[in-house]
């Protein structure tokens, strides 16, 4: 059994809250998780939905399997590089700004008969 890959990197929305999104669809069937995330009102669903659907694209172009026998077998989220930024306070003090930032990974596979 083989496995069928897309892979995201340096998305700006953190690790924490994607892994929110992918926690709904790990397991799924393809067309199921492709619906789920397409009615989920979180802002990190979007980029989600499309790194899915190239995945699907992959597995269907390059290896001619039907999107009906796809599942998520795995999704990940890990932390990517953090930008610091800047912010002047009250009284000359300083404070910082994380922007953090994830990369994100999905593994198809085909369903066993």
């Amino acid at each position: 059994m083989s496995d069928y890959r897309a892979h995201l990197s340096h998305l700006s929305v953190p690790a924490q809250k994607v892994r929110l999104v992918i926690d709904q669809i790990r397991g799924k069937g393809a067309n199921e998780a492709l619906d789920i995330l397409r009615y989920t009102p979180k802002g990190a669903a979007k980029p989600v939905h499309k790194l899915l659907t190239s995945a699907i694209a992959n597995a269907e172009e390059n290896f001619g399997i039907s999107r009906d026998d796809l599942f998520v077998a795995t999704v990940f989220a890990n932390e990517a590089p953090t930008r610091k930024w800047r912010r002047f306070g009250a009284r000359g003090r300083f404070k910082p700004l994380l922007r953090r930032s994830s990369h994100i990974t999905i593994i198809l596979r085909e369903r066993s008969a």
